[in-house]
């Protein structure tokens, strides 16, 4: 059983910031590689960005530049920094490990409108 905890979202004006924060199963965090993936109305999911154990990181190219993902292993807690946010990122933000299985947490909603 994997625990992921999401929270941050909300709602932000374009142009504004947002941190999305994921506490994990401490068992299984520090070995894994991270991600966060999103999902707007109508949409597929989308892999946004993921770090690996050693804190190699990837991007969705609509996001590079705007967003960080990072990760603190003594917290079992990984990091979404968003700015510049666009109304195109409206969607539900879902923390994912990367084990034997791919787990998601329940999700949590961005909204960027003014």
């Amino acid at each position: 059983q994997v625990d992921l905890v999401e929270s941050g979202g909300g709602l932000v004006q374009p142009g504004g910031s947002l941190t999305l924060s994921c506490e994990a199963s401490p068992s299984m965090f520090s070995s894994r590689t991270m991600g966060w993936s999103r999902q707007a109305p109508g949409k597929q999911r989308e892999l946004v960005a993921s770090i690996t154990k050693d804190g190699v990181t990837n991007y969705l190219d609509s996001v590079k530049g705007r967003f960080t993902i990072s990760r603190d292993n003594a917290k079992s807690t990984v990091y979404l920094q968003m700015n510049g946010l666009k109304p195109d990122d409206t969607a539900v933000y879902y923390c994912n490990l990367y084990g034997t299985q791919a787990y998601s947490g329940q999700g949590t909603q961005v909204t960027v409108s003014s």
